[in-house]
């Protein structure tokens, strides 16, 4: 353990499963106080009391999909922390696979809501606290996918949406360096998490000999590369797109 972000308060959405709990662990052994923010708050509950000193960090409920949902957990958050959050790991993301010629206007949108207006939702708020507070640095760290790269069957919602939050995350990187507010995304590539673990058997043994690592990552591997990102030790880094792929596709 470590104390790169002691006194810090990261926020951490998806925090109720997969990448998202193994973030919210990474940074809580480097000193951070942890918000888990999910849709499923039971998740968010388990991955917090698995955290060292357990009683300084909370598990919240939101939607980031709904600008309500959203000025509610910021909110909520203020009235538990004296502090602002000064650490984002945008997390939250949905699949809604289907090939372009059968897809659902619904799939397309609901899939766009939560990985691409959500991360827009979450990061405008905690940007909006961060600057008006005057915080003395601040890191975002939003979570695209290596499919926003390359493409990738069957989900053209999906990489559309990664792809979105290639182009935001370089955006506000510039928008906000004035205020010493770094912003990066990581792209993960076959990661052993819930959401990979819906990809079909016969496809993985596809995809598995396009790695040249030739496994599948753990999500503390890509949560590694996002406490890299949120801590001082990569002060200079903004803009950034760090994968986190075991070598596919690079």
């Amino acid at each position: 353990a470590g104390i790169s972000l002691a006194g810090r308060l990261a926020l951490v959405t998806g925090g109720g499963s997969g990448i998202g709990r193994a973030v919210c662990k990474a940074l809580s052994q480097e000193g951070a106080r942890i918000v888990a923010a999910d849709k499923n708050k039971q998740g968010a509950a388990t991955t917090i009391q698995d955290l060292p000193g357990a009683h300084e960090h909370h598990a919240l409920e939101v939607d980031v999909g709904s600008s309500d949902s959203v000025q509610t957990l910021f909110g909520d958050i203020k009235k538990l922390y004296s502090v602002p959050v000064s650490v984002v790991v945008n997390c939250a993301g949905i699949t809604r696979d289907s090939f372009l010629l059968d897809m659902t206007e619904e799939a397309f949108d609901s899939v766009n809501t939560i990985n691409l207006k959500g991360t827009y939702l979450v990061t405008q708020a905690a940007a909006r606290e961060m600057v008006s507070q005057d915080i003395r640095e601040g890191s975002i760290v939003n979570i695209s996918s290596i499919v926003g790269k390359t493409g990738n069957m069957g989900q053209c919602n999906y990489a559309a949406s990664k792809a979105g939050v290639v182009g935001f995350t370089k955006t506000v990187a510039l928008e906000l360096a004035r205020h010493n507010i770094r912003c990066n995304a990581v792209m993960p590539g076959f990661i052993d998490t819930p959401m990979v673990a819906q990809v079909p058997e016969k496809v993985m043994a596809k995809l598995l000999p396009c790695i040249p690592l030739g496994r599948k990552g753990t999500p503390e591997e890509v949560a590694e590369a996002v406490l890299f990102l949120c801590s001082p030790r990569s002060s200079y880094v903004t803009g950034s797109v760090l994968e986190v792929t075991g070598g596919m596709f690079m």
